[in-house]
């Protein structure tokens, strides 16, 4: 099957030019072309470049698209995402916004064990209905791919439940799902007396039982003080790279105890949050190949300090954008939002923003090779976007522009 998405008003490449990520100036280098066109053979991009230039002649049977009126970006990369799990907290926003802190909410029986109690109850047929749903909104407004967490269950039985949902969802979904092990997101009340015992629950009985079966890409962790030490997020982790299973972090968003550096450490694909990041954390990961993934919606939402994104890039750490859509802190998946919030609260410029929920989100979930950017042989994963330019998306807000939604090279309808 050929489609044609001709007289393409802007096409946004974000060409990589063969890199896993970009870092500093090369962040704003967006490859622009104006009335571009793109060829799609089954679910890869065959061509690319101005309309004009092209000289295939696409077959009898091929779909040609006129995008004369739109603007065409590739499909946005959801780094860092909790969308798997049942219940509600409205409670305590009004809490929060009361005057409660996000530690006292906690303490008080909030929190992760609020949502663990609700996705503790749910089936597994219950969970799939409810994130199934929030995938296809979330591809409504522009999101291909979505990396998606456990950990709202916090015991073997639970977290099987979730691990195995996503390996359906994966079957049975439009959507690309990067599965993430996060058994370790909070001390669940059975283990409060012991947390040993149950970082010894996962890594004797879960992260094997994830690896032997396949169902998890990452693990990740909540290293943060009353949560998961460094040293139990290390144990953790050196279980998991044993088993095969890269990593990611958790790091830095409460408190500063040397998280991001452990995650530099340890090769971690990605360092997450990073709201008290220190220069001794920053160099670590300069030093290291991991990206850091910040979260805009989070501090925006918690009204919280912002991570240091512009001082991230400007050190050269490649930087992506996540929503970390989750029923806490920040319950949002739009990526154009999270581009909004990073551009006028941290500072980094449209180019910069497409740039970090694009491509490098991407490189933070190892799918930069084939996901991040509209470019020879990778997976035709196109948003087309009814604005008059790309600066139009972070500039008008609250609004969903996505004109049509192209997901491995099919039109999809809702």
């Amino acid at each position: 099957m050929q489609l044609l998405i001709r007289n393409i008003r802007q096409l946004v490449t974000v060409s990589a030019d063969g890199k896993r990520h970009k870092t500093g100036n090369q962040m704003r280098e967006l490859g622009i072309i104006e009335n571009g066109a793109v060829l799609v053979e089954d679910d890869l991009i065959r061509w690319v470049g101005p309309s004009g230039d092209l000289r295939i002649t696409p077959d009898e049977e091929s779909t040609v698209v006129d995008a004369s009126e739109f603007v065409a970006l590739p499909g946005f990369v959801d780094a860092h995402t909790h969308l798997l799990f049942a219940g509600s907290r409205e409670d305590e926003f009004a809490m929060r916004v009361g005057g409660k802190t996000y530690q006292e909410i906690d303490s008080a029986g909030g929190g992760i064990l609020s949502t663990m109690n609700a996705t503790r109850g749910a089936t597994k047929k219950e969970l799939k209905k409810l994130a199934s749903k929030r995938l296809d909104a979330m591809l409504q407004h522009g999101t291909t791919t979505a990396e998606v967490k456990t950990g709202y269950c916090l015991d073997e039985k639970g977290e099987v439940k979730l691990l195995e949902a996503l390996r359906e969802l994966e079957e049975e979904h439009y959507a690309t799902i990067v599965p993430t092990f996060l058994g370790a997101h909070a001390i669940p009340p059975e283990f409060r007396s012991d947390p040993e015992a149950y970082v010894d629950l996962l890594c004797t009985r879960l992260l094997p039982f994830a690896a032997q079966r396949r169902l998890a890409q990452f693990c990740d962790a909540f290293c943060e003080t009353n949560y998961f030490s460094v040293e139990q997020t290390r144990r953790i982790f050196l279980k998991a790279s044993e088993l095969g299973i890269s990593l990611k972090i958790h790091a830095d968003q409460l408190s500063q105890m040397g998280a991001s550096k452990l995650g530099a450490e340890m090769n971690a694909v990605s360092v997450d949050h990073l709201e008290n990041v220190n220069s001794d954390g920053i160099e670590a990961m300069k030093r290291s190949k991991c990206i850091a993934v910040v979260l805009p919606g989070v501090s925006f939402f918690l009204n919280t300090g912002y991570p240091p994104a512009r001082t991230l890039i400007d050190s050269g750490v490649p930087l992506a954008i996540a929503s970390n859509f989750n029923p806490g802190s920040c319950m949002s998946f739009s990526i154009p939002l999270m581009m909004t919030i990073a551009c006028t609260h941290m500072h980094l410029t449209p180019e910069e923003a497409i740039c970090a929920a694009t491509l490098n989100a991407a490189a933070a979930l190892n799918l930069s090779d084939r996901l991040g950017s509209i470019e020879v042989g990778k997976k035709a994963d196109i948003i087309l976007y009814d604005v008059p330019n790309y600066r139009h998306l972070a500039y008008h807000f609250g609004v969903n522009h996505v004109a049509k939604v192209i997901k491995n090279g099919t039109i999809l309808e809702f």
